[in-house]
C-alpha cells in the first residue's frame, strides 16, 4: 500500500526537503519532484540522491515541445533510473517520449487536464470539448501511444480506467484527506474514493508536507487508503 502513495516535495529549498524525506523514514517509499522542487531545490540531484537511497521517483516535469526535444529530455531522466515522468499528453508529445524511454523501465504519465481547472476553465482557454469528453480523449490517445499511465482527477479515475483497461497507471493528484483544506484545487477526492474508483497511485502534498506531524498525517493517509484498495 506503501508504494501507491507518493509525496509531493512542493518546497523550494533542498534541505527542506531532504528534512522530509528524512522525518517520513521508512513509512513513504515514492516522492514527487515537480517545478517547485526541480527549479528551486536542485530537484536532479535530490532525485538522484532519493534514487541512490532506494526510494522511487517521480519526475512530474509536464514536459510539451517539438518531438526531437522532449525525446531527447525523456532519454536523460530515463538515465537517472526514475521510475515515472510526466509528459502533456498531446498525441505527439507522448509518442515522442515513448521514444525517449524505450528500453527503460521509465512509465511515461501524460497528464490529461490539471485538477485545478473546471469547465469555465476550459471555455476560457479555447477547448470546444468538457472536462470529461477532453479527458475521455486523452484516455484513449494514451493508450494508443502506449504509455505507461495517466495523470487524471480523481472525479474521473473511473472512467479513465474502463477507456486505458487494468494495467496502465492512473495516478491522480488533488487528494485531499477529510478535514484538510482544498486550497487551489477545484476536482478532489479522498484518499479511500480514488482508490475505489479506479486510481493506482495517489498523490498527496500539503496534507502531509504542511501538517504539524507529516509522519502521523502519513500515515493517516495510509490507513485510509488501506480501506478504499481496488486494484492489485
Amino acid at each position: 500500500m506503501a508504494g501507491q502513495l507518493i509525496v509531493g516535495l512542493d518546497v523550494s529549498s533542498h534541505a527542506r526537503a531532504e528534512e522530509i524525506v528524512a522525518l517520513l523514514g521508512d513509512s513513504v517509499g515514492f516522492y514527487k519532484i515537480g517545478y517547485q522542487c526541480f527549479y528551486g531545490a536542485d530537484g536532479f540531484a535530490l532525485g538522484k540522491a532519493l534514487l541512490a537511497a532506494g526510494k522511487k521517483v517521480f519526475f512530474d516535469l509536464k514536459l510539451l515541445d517539438i518531438d526531437n526535444t522532449v525525446e531527447q529530455g525523456v532519454a536523460v531522466i530515463a538515465e537517472t533510473g526514475a521510475t515515472m515522468l510526466t509528459v502533456h499528453a498531446y498525441p505527439q508529445c507522448m509518442r515522442a517520449a515513448v521514444k525517449g524511454a524505450a528500453g527503460s523501465d521509465l512509465c511515461i504519465l501524460g497528464v490529461s487536464m490539471l485538477t485545478s481547472m473546471d469547465d469555465a476553465d476550459l471555455i476560457e482557454a479555447g477547448f470546444a470539448l468538457d472536462m470529461a469528453g477532453l479527458v475521455a480523449l486523452r484516455a484513449q490517445q494514451a493508450r494508443d501511444a502506449g504509455i505507461g499511465g495517466l495523470v487524471a482527477s480523481a472525479l474521473e479515475a473511473e472512467m479513465v480506467r474502463t477507456i486505458v483497461g487494468p494495467k496502465m497507471a492512473v495516478v491522480t493528484p488533488g487528494i485531499r484527506p477529510a478535514g484538510s483544506a482544498v486550497g487551489d484545487q477545484k476536482r478532489v477526492m479522498s484518499p479511500a474514493q480514488a482508490l475505489a474508483a479506479g486510481a493506482s497511485h495517489l498523490v498527496v502534498a500539503r496534507p502531509i508536507i504542511e501538517a504539524a506531524d507529516p509522519v502521523a498525517a502519513a500515515k493517516a493517509i495510509l490507513a485510509e487508503m488501506a480501506g478504499g484498495t481496488r486494484l492489485a
